[in-house]
């Protein structure tokens, strides 16, 4: 399973990536060994998700991501509700 996400970053900020281990990606972040983004703006809280079979689902979906402005990335934030399981 391959994933795009979004993370809050400590300075509210919002960055979108994808991955095919979404728990391991975001102890990397906040570890420091995510992207160089992240890593002036620790912690990183995951907000968003979405689940796909292919890396190239995620990576299109998480190229969107990127391109929203940050009212809409914050409108998908609202109307998602992260499953704590």
């Amino acid at each position: 399973m391959y994933y795009a996400y979004l993370l809050q970053c400590a300075d509210n900020t919002i960055y979108a990536g994808y991955t095919n281990d979404l728990s391991q990606r975001i102890k990397a972040h906040n570890n420091g060994i995510g992207a160089k983004y992240t890593r002036s703006r620790l912690p990183v809280k995951l907000m968003y998700y979405e689940g796909f079979t292919s890396k190239s689902e995620a990576l299109k979906r998480e190229a969107t991501l990127k391109r929203l402005s940050r009212k809409q990335k914050i409108k998908l934030i609202e109307d998602f509700q992260i499953d704590p399981h």
